[in-house]
């Protein structure tokens, strides 16, 4: 069973091929990058290494030959992304992709949910229902490690607290480790066809809790300055950030908009973020981390 891995030279896909050569033969494993060279240690151990530019799907067809599984990575532009994963679907199923594995959002099939991303995630899910290949989409909560270092690193370098819009909402944070664990058993396991898991942690926080747990940790008080969406707004307008997606400049500094952040706040805020399961452990085999976990396990990386 040939498995074919998207994004590999990101830090998800390097990190579930790694995990994928402990249990699959080196020559089992097609990984695609648009820049491969950044792949040249899984060349040396057996995988194959490929170029795919989603952009250009003249690439593709030889990218994907001989793949039966596939992980499908989310690319990283919010608002452009969709034709990308169509591109990439296409080509993978016309090459015999049997399975697609999708990173997906928590609520990406909640209708009401705010968070402009979802519309990217669930658009890209409906194209794998309607390709014809069988599926399974991990969606998953807010990375842990998201709050333990672009989170915490710049309120413990500013010594200010952090404006934030979610409010009371609370998020059960998940390790992305965890979730690059689960992406690969599924993708190595049999039984989990037309299946969606919501990927969570197993403890919920509201980013002020998350933010104290991180200050007891650093030994400072660390806290959050509540505003509303338009203050979020003009605090990522004081920092340069493009308020919308087709503003972002490719392939720029910053490849995110302040209306996908500020939208996202709105939608912990709301609930959609508000839920812990147990997928992680079922399929993994093992413990999800727990917050306090991962940022012990980043603590050398915070400024003095």
């Amino acid at each position: 069973m040939k498995i074919v891995v998207t994004g590999a030279s990101g830090a998800f896909g390097g990190a579930a091929a790694a995990m994928l050569l402990e249990r699959i033969a080196p020559g089992d494993l097609i990984l695609l990058s648009r820049t491969p060279a950044r792949l040249a240690d899984f060349a040396a151990r057996g995988a194959s290494v490929r170029h795919a530019d989603f952009d250009d799907p003249a690439t593709l067809p030889a990218a994907f030959a001989g793949a039966e599984r596939m992980l499908l990575i989310s690319t990283a532009r919010v608002g452009s992304r969709v034709g990308q994963h169509r591109n990439a679907v296409a080509a993978a199923v016309a090459a015999g992709v049997r399975h697609i594995v999708y990173t997906s959002l928590l609520g990406a099939d909640a209708p009401d949910n705010p968070a402009i991303v979802k519309n990217d995630h669930r658009a890209t899910e409906e194209i794998i229902e309607a390709s014809g290949a069988t599926w399974t989409f991990l969606r998953d909560s807010q990375y842990a490690e998201a709050v333990a270092g672009p989170m915490v690193i710049p309120v413990l370098l500013s010594g200010q607290p952090k404006p934030d819009n979610c409010g009371a909402g609370r998020v059960a944070f998940v390790s992305r480790d965890d979730c690059v664990a689960t992406a690969v058993g599924v993708l190595t396991q049999d039984g989990h066809e037309n299946r969606a898991y919501d990927l969570t942690g197993p403890e919920l926080f509201t980013i002020p809790e998350a933010l104290a747990l991180a200050g007891e940790i650093a030994g400072r008080p660390l806290a959050v300055a509540p505003t509303d969406d338009q203050g979020m707004f003009a605090y990522f307008d004081s920092l340069g950030v493009p308020r919308h997606a087709s503003d972002i400049i490719p392939d720029g500094p910053i490849p995110w908009s302040s209306d996908d952040m500020v939208t996202f706040g709105q939608s912990i805020r709301e609930g959609f973020f508000d839920r812990v399961t147990d997928h992680v452990a079922r399929i993994t085999g093992r413990t999800p981390k727990t917050l306090r976990e991962v940022m012990l396990a980043q603590r050398t990386s915070w400024p003095a």
